[in-house]
């Protein structure tokens, strides 16, 4: 049963780290580069379809850490799960009051300063959810031996 929880923790969090890098390194920079009337549409399709992708994903990630915390497998060190679920929470504050907040604004008109707040903002994101997918690793990687 432990096995099974750290499987989907760590494939939630590992499918994270994946779209965050992407979303970083590719996506939000090629944001800059749609011009003129086409803008609007093209960011509210993104943030439709991105939704739908991430929302579920970040649910199940966020269910599974809480759920390692409360069943406290005895392989795993206590501060694994804490950093993981502090470090979830983070991710979580960032987009909440971050990314949501810059999307709205972006959705009705590309404006470059707020372009740049995001991209930055984003890299918060990016560098927890990398550290976290270490750390499921590692909690996969223990409750597997």
């Amino acid at each position: 049963m432990l096995q099974l929880l750290a499987a989907i923790h760590a494939g939630s969090t590992c499918f994270m780290v994946g779209l965050i890098w992407f979303v970083q390194v590719v996506h939000y920079p090629l944001l800059a580069r749609v011009a003129g009337k086409e803008y609007a549409a093209y960011h509210s399709e993104h943030a439709r379809l991105t939704t739908g992708l991430v929302v579920p994903v970040m649910v199940v990630e966020g269910a599974t850490a809480v759920l390692l915390l409360a069943l406290r497998p005895p392989l795993i060190p206590i501060v694994w799960l804490l950093t993981g679920l502090m470090l979830a929470l983070m991710t979580w504050t960032s987009t909440a009051f971050v990314q949501l907040p810059a999307h709205a604004l972006l959705g009705r008109s590309f404006d470059p300063r707020v372009h740049r707040r995001l991209v930055l903002g984003n890299w918060l994101r990016t560098f927890a959810w990398s550290i976290r997918g270490i750390l499921s690793l590692g909690i996969l990687y223990r409750l597997a031996r």
